[in-house]
């Protein structure tokens, strides 16, 4: 085999092997949120099976090129029909709890794609028979990792950001169609398998036509039922009711946006005022709403021509500034009466760097001196969990007490809010005792 199709070969191993694992975190964000405890287990099992696909590579003596040509078809056909997103949806939809059917994805889709691919480097280096041991594996991991390199800076900056996920999926697909093409002896028949393996992947991947994918979610908008709204619509982002809107006068919103709206506009009595929300969601806080000035900021630049086009079918009433929220609390100097904090990356996942005392902090300066801020959250509605009890202790270290409103209290989760004044400084409490109380002396101050 001439020396540059073997590099060649190495090098789509690599970019479809690392551009897997990142479609496989990607497809696994809408179900399970993409926290550490989800992206390290998932990366340490696609590297233990590449590490057997090293050693099983390394026991491969005869039958080279058509032993890499199975692999990767075989890769291929997971690819394709294994990482499209009616797959992954399928799986958690019909396998409970969640985390079967996320070991049965990793373990049936992803670690047998990595272990196919990782038998690659090992079998070629036997087709380099003019070059040293050491030259041979040195070049062949050049390649492979220069591929894996690409891939995950093209498929995750490139291909997701402008075309979607599913054509990643067709991306990664179509490269391993093309090495199994490249060593087969046998070439008609490969390809007849090819073109059957990229019909039924294309399928799998354009078929859901509502739905739009990203580099960071999944949207979709459905018309729903409810009682006493005029055709009510919702805005869904990874499997996750985001908004709700219908076409009454005045439109009908989410429970917690009319909450959210009701203490700023008659609570506060804002009027004219700078507000910052940090996570679009359906962007309907400023939908309607002319008192006030609205910045939205969201990690998805989609999401903006998303919601106008299938959700509000009208202009979004505010600026929007695509950035991630950490990023743009840390880093920006502009400051608003009041930050709005409503980000999900999922249902109930909040991303991990969004929920510690440091972003608090860079939330509360962008606080003007008399702002407000108000906090958005789905906790358990007795606020008994760990997480619950945890984050507010985190969120009132910053800003001392806040008022916490628990709406839908029947329910497991519930939208709690909170609001949080600029004013206000953590300190420590008394308890007022029998023995010992300064109750009435401190009500009498407090007047």
């Amino acid at each position: 085999m001439p020396p540059g199709l073997i590099y060649a070969i190495v090098f789509i191993e690599g970019f479809c092997s690392l551009g897997a694992e990142v479609i496989a975190l990607r497809r696994l964000l809408p179900h399970i949120g993409s926290a550490i405890v989800v992206t390290a287990p998932t990366i340490g099992f696609f590297l233990l099976a590449l590490a057997l696909g090293y050693a099983s590579g390394a026991r491969v003596a005869e039958r080279y090129q058509t032993i890499l040509g199975r692999n990767f078809l075989l890769a291929a056909a997971l690819s394709g029909l294994g990482l499209a997103r009616i797959t992954v949806d399928t799986l958690f939809a019909h396998l409970q709890p969640s985390a079967i059917a996320y070991l049965v994805f990793v373990g049936g889709v992803l670690c047998p794609l990595a272990w196919l691919l990782g038998q690659t480097v090992p079998i070629l280096t036997n087709l380099m028979r003019h070059e040293r041991a050491g030259e041979a594996s040195g070049r062949a991991l050049y390649w492979s990792t220069l591929g894996s390199f690409l891939g995950s800076l093209t498929l995750s900056l490139l291909v997701m950001q402008w075309l979607g996920v599913a054509a990643a999926v067709l991306a990664c697909t179509l490269g391993l169609g093309l090495g199994s093409l490249l060593l087969s002896e046998r070439r008609l028949p490969m390809a007849g398998g090819i073109a059957l393996i990229l019909g039924l992947a294309a399928t799998a991947n354009l078929r859901q036509a509502s739905s739009s994918d990203t580099a960071y979610a999944d949207y979709r908008v459905a018309t729903v039922e409810l009682a006493g709204q005029q055709t009510p619509r919702a805005f869904w982002v990874n499997n996750s009711l985001a908004s709700l809107l219908d076409d009454s006068e005045p439109p009908n919103y989410t429970r917690y946006i009319a909450h959210l709206r009701h203490i700023l506009v008659d609570e506060l009595a804002y009027r004219d005022k700078d507000i910052l929300v940090l996570g679009a969601g359906g962007f309907t806080l400023s939908h309607r709403e002319p008192l006030n000035h609205y910045t939205y900021a969201d990690i998805d630049p989609a999401i903006k021509v998303i919601a106008e086009r299938e959700f509000l079918r009208q202009t979004v009433q505010g600026e929007f500034i695509a950035d991630d929220a950490r990023h743009f609390v840390a880093s920006s100097e502009r400051r608003f009466d009041a930050v709005v904090v409503d980000v999900y990356s999922s249902h109930t996942s909040i991303p991990g760097h969004l929920v510690t005392r440091e972003f608090w902090s860079d939330t509360r300066r962008m606080l003007r001196p008399d702002g407000a801020l108000l906090i958005n959250l789905i906790l358990d509605g007795k606020l008994e969990t760990p997480y619950a009890r945890n984050l507010l202790a985190t969120i009132d270290s910053v800003f001392g007490r806040c008022s916490v409103d628990v709406l839908h209290k029947g329910k497991p989760l519930a939208n709690v809010e909170l609001t949080c004044f600029a004013t206000s400084r953590p300190r420590e409490g008394q308890i007022y005792r029998d023995e010992k109380s300064q109750a009435e002396v401190d009500r009498a101050l407090s007047r």
